[in-house]
């Protein structure tokens, strides 16, 4: 059986700043190595991001501006969870802000940690499937365009560096290798 590996050992924490969409804390600790040092952290509720299969196999991207990049971007759906919601509810919730689609099904099929360096974000990626058109309803700051791609048109975005989003890029080609496959085989 192997050994358990221990954790760091928090000595302080102190919040530094609480926004509505982040908080930063700083923490002292003792690394598990045994190192005592301090450690600020990106604190974040969580994300979904939702990768919606339409029937002839085409997926959903958005477009809209990321003041951090300072450009528009095409990718998933995505949001922050809110409080008490699961990353389904998050999901659907999500879907429908962004595209007005709504999904008879919603899986899990990646969670990961996107910046796990300084940033505490859960982020969990969804197949949405069984899609209905409907309307849209974006925040009041969204300006979002949707559009769908064949697998052809987004390996070539990726490869020629028109999709720039990471967590895009992760959930389209681990879609493709792996869950896309399995259909056809």
């Amino acid at each position: 059986m192997p050994a358990k590996k221990t954790l760091a050992k928090i000595l302080s924490s102190e919040t530094i700043y609480e926004g509505p969409v982040f908080g930063i804390r700083r923490d002292e600790l003792i690394e598990p190595s045994g190192v005592r040092t301090i450690r600020e952290v990106i604190t974040h509720p969580g994300s979904v991001v939702v990768l919606p299969v339409l029937p002839d196999g085409r997926i959903v991207l958005i477009q809209q501006y990321r003041h951090a990049a300072r450009r528009y971007l095409w990718e998933l759906v995505a949001g922050r969870m809110d409080p008490g919601e699961t990353p389904r509810q998050a999901a659907a919730r999500e879907l429908i802000e962004e595209t007005g689609y709504r999904a008879k099904r919603f899986r899990i099929f990646l969670d990961v940690f996107p910046t796990p360096g300084f940033l505490e974000e859960r982020m969990y990626i969804l197949l949405a499937e069984g899609l209905t058109a409907g309307e849209a309803e974006p925040e009041e700051d969204e300006k979002i365009i949707s559009r769908s791609y064949r697998r052809k048109e987004l390996e070539q975005m990726i490869r020629r560096g028109k999709l720039r989003d990471a967590k895009s890029i992760a959930g389209i080609l681990y879609y493709f290798r792996f869950l896309a496959a399995r259909r056809r085989s």
